[in-house]
């Protein structure tokens, strides 16, 4: 049962119930540290908690997933904490690219994609075949990833030097293409490829030439993967319930309001919680949440240094989006959707405007959750999501007003804006790739850049931080230390890039650091399975770790309970 009030005092208080601040929370657990998660929302996962609306779970987060195969990143982390953790299985169909004037599709088998550009595109046969090869020498650099994740603030001063010569190798089949980014940059950068542009309009909406390539190394490599029966929820909700089996302490609808800094020493938090105050006492304090937010809300004045919020003020960072999710009267594969993400876009239109958040111009992203899978809707039912980029400043707001508190007061403009939005979407995937999609909608979300960041808290309503590039690397905006001692950061404000392997990788260095300096053993065993020197087995036996149960059963969807229902009324 969970506690209706935390105690006085843990050894770690973790600030954000996104996936990092879950890992990072049964990671301490398994180490044998008390710890206390706190969330502002009213349950876990962050961008990752998906919703329910009637018999349908829509799993709005995810649109590819790498690192969670059995030999992945992710998986290895999750390894540590128990076995009981939610499967994936390996993705087929990949991304399909669809235009007036192509419909290709990526897939597991890449090769299949250079044969079908080689026999249309004959006179590029040569530079498609080193585009694929040089693909594939970036998925063999990839193979060792897991081994690799380790920030240096974990190592002793012998090991950075190994570390530093094994991170080269890893980055050596990188660095003939970094130079290539930017409009220009990438159009010189295809053109080492391609001579027909229409290869080159194949990647209009690419920042670089690395956003090419990538995809199709992890296509190589078999490093797609569907997410967990019951979607992307799965992982929140185990990660849960080992928290709590080891004895850990979550706390939901807990905003907290003040990070407790004495002589420039986090010792604690103060936090809201059900209309009433708290204030626990920690060691340290984990931050897996906007950064930004930490530094000019929850600290005291001048505890971080004007230019290291400047830095982060002005650091690129991902967008939000606009997301419609739509519920079906039919499976999404009656319509002709699969288990594919696809980018539909005006190949003709210029790169700028794919990406700039317009709905009309936008290239959208398009993904049927219930073809990969079917428990999240009833067997005659299916699940769309429509997905374009979005920024929070867009439509003066978004039509809303601001109180005094800087709350988003949303009203009738609001409500017009998002419609408009939806209803254009909508009408461009109908008119391009299933002309009666509209036939078949029963239910229909519509969610903006106000959503997510009201239920994040991330910066204006960001899905993933900050971005990697030139600008935040060389500004080293990315930090897991802070000016604060024993505050550390984790999540997308630790490590720049996105996704659920980044903030999983980001909980294992910032429990790692902590274990450094208050449970020896547990961090030598941690860290000798991250280099891949031990395997689990040496983990699961060891008796310095809290024992875990691995008893965790996954919950039916709504959609499976109705069929239950159903079966017993029959």
């Amino acid at each position: 049962m969970r506690k209706i009030e935390p105690k006085k005092e843990y050894d770690v208080v973790i600030i954000g119930g996104g996936i990092s601040g879950l890992t990072s929370a049964a990671l301490f657990r398994r180490a044998g540290l008390t710890c206390c998660l706190l969330e502002m929302d009213n349950r876990p996962g962050g961008y990752l908690a998906g919703f329910r609306r009637k018999d349908f779970r829509f799993d709005s987060a995810i649109h590819w997933l790498n690192y969670c195969g059995e030999d992945g990143l992710v998986t290895k982390i999750f390894k540590i904490i128990g076995n009981d953790y939610p499967k994936c299985e390996q993705q087929h169909n990949i991304r399909r690219f669809v235009s007036d004037e192509y419909d290709y599709m990526v897939t597991d088998q890449p090769d299949e994609l250079k044969k079908q550009w080689i026999a249309e595109f004959p006179e590029d046969a040569k530079g498609i075949n080193k585009f694929f090869r040089d693909a594939k020498r970036i998925a063999k650099s990839f193979e060792n990833y897991s081994n690799l994740s380790r920030t240096m603030k974990t190592m002793s001063w012998y090991e950075i030097p190994f570390h530093g010569i094994k991170m080269l190798r890893f980055a050596i089949p990188f660095i003939p293409h970094l130079k290539y980014a930017g409009n220009e940059g990438l159009e010189k950068g295809l053109s080492k490829y391609f001579s027909n542009k229409k290869l080159h309009r194949v990647f209009s909406s690419e920042p670089d030439l690395l956003s090419c390539l990538i995809p199709i190394s992890w296509a190589y490599s078999k490093n797609f993967q569907l997410p967990p029966k019951g979607g992307s929820q799965s992982f929140p909700e185990w990660l849960l319930h080992s928290i709590e089996e080891m004895k850990g302490d979550a706390f939901f609808k807990s905003k907290v309001t003040e990070v407790l800094v004495e002589n420039n020493e986090a010792k604690g938090v103060r936090f809201d919680h059900r209309d009433k105050q708290f204030e626990i006492k920690s060691k340290y304090v984990i931050a897996a949440c906007d950064a930004e937010t930490l530094f000019e809300k929850m600290l005291p004045k001048n505890a971080i240094p004007q230019e290291i919020i400047t830095k982060i003020q002005d650091a690129p960072m991902y967008s939000s989006a606009m997301t419609v999710a739509l519920g079906l009267d039919c499976p999404a594969e009656d319509l002709g959707f699969g288990e594919e993400v696809i980018y539909l876009a005006d190949s003709h239109e210029e790169r700028k405007k794919l990406g700039k958040g317009d709905p009309h111009t936008s290239g959208i992203h398009i993904l049927a959750s219930t073809v990969r899978d079917k428990t999240l809707a009833l067997p005659e039912h299916g699940t769309v999501t429509i997905l374009i980029p979005a920024w929070l400043d867009e439509n003066n707001t978004w039509g809303c007003e601001i109180d005094e508190n800087g709350n988003y007061i949303r009203g009738e403009e609001y409500n017009r804006i998002k419609q408009e939005y939806a209803d254009i979407l909508i009408d461009r995937v109908q008119n391009k790739l299933t002309p009666n999609l509209r036939d078949h909608i029963i239910y229909c979300d519509i969610a903006t850049p106000i959503t997510h960041l009201r239920y994040t808290g991330n910066k204006n309503g960001t899905m993933m931080g900050h971005k990697p590039g030139k600008e935040n690397y060389k500004s080293g905006v990315a930090s897991y230390s802070t000016p604060v001692k024993n505050l550390l950061l984790s999540g997308h404000w630790a490590d720049l890039g996105g996704g659920v392997p980044v903030a999983v990788k980001s909980s294992i260095n910032t429990t790692l650091m902590v274990l450094k300096k208050e449970n020896k053993k547990a961090f030598r065993l941690f860290a000798k399975f991250m280099d891949g020197k031990i395997d689990v087995d040496t983990i699961n036996s060891s008796t310095d770790l809290t024992p875990y149960s691995n008893n965790w059963e996954i919950e039916p969807t709504p959609a499976e309970k109705k069929m239950k229902r159903r079966e017993q009324e029959d």
